[in-house]
């Protein structure tokens, strides 16, 4: 039978810190630039009565992006770039001056643009949703293309 060590007293703390202390975790600027570069878009929209509707989502596809990053690029990793970026006004910003420029191909210079941003996770692929809606008075004129044998 083996005999316990006698207990030391608990040491009484005479000075504490003025400063908590806390770690802080958010997606890196340089990673944030490979997850966008890594980003396929898709948008669709169109131009009624003088507003634009649309949508346009970036898919990531991280195990694509692996050999630019240190992580691993898992469902795990996809979850947590999804919960940062929900909260990220960089990635605000970013996804929304993208999903601006998709618009404009279609719907020009719009005034006063709304952009609905929303971050989903799919396994080991995060997806950004953006809703645009604005009004477009000078909607681009696009080229009329003609059948074969027209003139």
């Amino acid at each position: 039978m083996a005999i316990a060590p006698p207990r030391k007293p608990m040491a009484t703390a005479r000075r504490v810190s003025l400063f908590e202390r806390e770690v802080r975790v958010r997606l890196s600027p340089a990673g944030l630039d490979v997850l966008f570069d890594a980003s396929e878009v898709l948008t669709e929209g169109q131009v009624e009565r003088g507003r634009y509707f649309g949508s346009t989502m970036l898919t990531i596809d991280l195990p694509r992006a692996q050999p630019r990053l240190s992580d691993p690029c898992d469902p795990a990793c996809a979850r947590r770039v999804a919960t940062l970026m929900t909260d990220d006004e960089r990635v605000r910003v970013r996804a929304r001056k993208v999903a601006l420029a998709q618009a404009a191909r279609t719907a020009g210079e719009m005034t006063t643009p709304a952009v609905d941003l929303h971050v989903h996770r799919d396994g080991a692929r995060v997806r950004l949703d953006l809703d645009v809606e604005g009004a477009a008075p000078h909607p681009p004129r696009r080229p009329i293309l003609l059948g074969a044998g027209s003139k």
